[in-house]
């Protein structure tokens, strides 16, 4: 009876006393934590993958929203690749540290605060021993952390320039073979590398200084927990397996602080590329300066009244005024520098002025909205600028509503027909990112079509024959011919037998407008526009 009541007690193995119902239930237990651990790793790690890449998602889409108003001075005075490292680098920087280190914060808290507690039941003595080092922690954290960040920013910026110089070097590859610079860039290649590696080497080594001083206050902080507690057991105050179970905690307290100090390092190369991103984001915007101003009844298409202007305190305008006819040409003469450009820009609201009016059709240009005043506008600039897509496609740029009918007849009109029917795929032929796969006339024949497309009521044409072959440039002026007809337009020109039949001619040099009128009042004033015109046709020059 004895030995029956034992087995049934789970009582066996030599005389052992085994409680198998309790070992079962000790199983179940941790079986059940293991996996709602699991399940809670799960669902963190899925939480915060979702968390991160959704900020980082709208912080993109928000920093693409706030390139489309940010005037055209901040484009004047930020290089490509700085803009593209705060868009690529930056908010990579920043997923990364939302969806590793934060899951890691996450996990080291939780066994901070479950170690802590654990501690607190064994000894709340040498519970308060082992945190006397998280004061010391903080103390190293606020002297390092502050000193690493100015250093990430410094290797995040030089990161910045560094890609500027490669997009640089890269867009410019026939250039540079052209004039064997490859050697040179390399040189200059290697001194911003050398400059990146220098501050990323700084950050990273004061960062990094972090850890081993947190392991050197861990260890301090365990032998001080070991001696007290030796005390302790001999003078009979704690046993000695509890002394044992809480050195092991002890370990268990100070890794989740060492990690969590250790993440400052990712925190502050975080901190670093954050503040880049919102330096983009507090940039000033262009403002509406609707002010309901009165509108003129006039039969002129656009004036300029009085109007003042200058890229920075210095006004290169102070008193201008043009008015412009509907059909009529206005040509803009002048030296390389001289501000031929800065009349486009002030029509198209680039840049506001800051003095006097531009009007169109009476109205104020400032009271409108500026995709409605570009609607009125279209360019053909001697720069082309063309997308990787499509020939089709980068003519249906200029109108996304255009027929295939519309941008057919466009591209007879300007010649765009006669080459592409002899490409193999004809308009879905691929234009690469350079568009070097057409030649430079035919880029410049499909921004001409593309402008047919657009059908605008103003044209503003630049230069575009400087860097073509005769023929081409015949087809260019013939394409140019059709297109202004019957338009009114803005025409920037170097060579001076282009414009003879104009209008209006607005000469400018330094920046200001020095005269205006017709061809035959220019040259019957003996200015400048004459000293111009003579020294082009009678040496053969072109003053640009």
């Amino acid at each position: 009876m004895k030995g029956q009541s034992e087995q049934k007690a789970g009582f066996s193995i030599a005389g052992l006393p085994i409680n198998y119902e309790k070992i079962v239930h000790i199983i179940l237990i941790v079986g059940l934590m293991y996996a709602a651990s699991a399940i809670f790793s799960f669902l963190q790690q899925y939480i915060m993958t979702r968390i991160s890449q959704q900020t980082v998602y709208k912080l993109r889409k928000f920093m693409k929203q706030k390139m489309r108003v940010v005037p055209i001075k901040y484009y004047d005075t930020h290089s490509n690749g700085d803009i593209m490292s705060r868009a690529v680098n930056d908010m990579d920087n920043i997923a990364s540290t939302l969806q590793q280190p934060l899951t890691q914060a996450v996990t080291s808290t939780v066994t901070f605060i479950g170690t802590l507690w654990m501690m607190l039941t064994i000894s709340w003595k040498l519970t308060l021993i082992a945190l006397v080092t998280i004061p010391l922690s903080l103390i190293i954290v606020g002297i390092v952390a502050p000193r690493s960040q100015k250093f990430f920013a410094a290797q995040q910026k030089s990161l910045g320039l560094l890609n500027d110089q490669v997009e640089e070097n890269y867009a410019g590859q026939q250039v540079l073979k052209s004039f064997n610079k490859e050697d040179n860039t390399i040189e200059s290649f290697e001194v911003q590398n050398k400059n990146y590696y220098q501050a990323a080497w700084k950050a990273q080594f004061i960062s990094g200084i972090i850890m081993p001083l947190m392991i050197f206050l861990n260890n301090i902080g365990y032998v001080f927990v070991a001696v007290i507690g030796g005390i302790g057991v001999s003078n009979g105050y704690i046993t000695l397996g509890n002394v044992q179970a809480f050195l092991q905690y002890t370990n268990q307290f100070s890794q989740p602080i060492s990690q969590l100090a250790n993440l400052m390092n990712t925190i502050q190369s975080t901190i670093a590329s954050a503040e880049r991103v919102f330096e983009v984001m507090d940039e000033e915007e262009m403002k509406d300066t609707k002010e309901n101003r009165d509108v003129e009844d006039t039969s002129n298409l656009i004036e300029l009244e009085h109007v003042q202007f200058g890229y920075e305190d210095e006004l290169l305008m102070t008193d201008y005024n043009l008015t412009v006819k509907a059909g009529q040409q206005v040509a803009i003469v002048g030296p390389t520098g001289a501000g031929k450009t800065t009349i486009i820009n002030l029509l198209e609201r680039f840049y506001d002025v800051k003095g006097g009016a531009i009007r169109l059709n009476g109205t104020d240009t400032r009271d409108l909205d500026r995709e409605d005043l570009r609607s009125h506008f279209a360019m053909v600039l001697q720069d082309t600028w063309l997308f990787t897509g499509t020939i089709y496609d980068n003519i249906k740029y200029g109108r996304e509503n255009a027929t295939k009918d519309d941008i057919m007849n466009a591209a007879k009109a300007a010649h765009v027909d006669e080459f592409v029917r002899k490409l193999p795929d004809g308009y879905d032929t691929i234009l690469n990112e350079e568009a070097s796969n057409i030649s430079q006339g035919q880029r410049q024949l499909v921004t001409i079509a593309r402008a047919f497309v657009a059908n605008p009521e103003i044209l503003i044409l630049d230069e575009a024959t400087s860097s073509v072959d005769t023929r081409t440039e015949v087809q260019i002026q013939h394409a140019m011919s059709e297109l202004l007809k019957n338009r009114t337009s803005f025409v920037v020109a170097h060579r001076l037998s282009t414009i003879q039949n104009a209008d209006n001619i607005i000469v400018m040099n330094h920046g200001a407008v020095v005269e205006t009128g017709t061809h035959n009042e220019l040259l019957a004033q003996n200015g400048f526009y004459a000293t111009l015109y003579n020294s082009q046709f009678s040496d053969n020059v072109s003053f640009d």
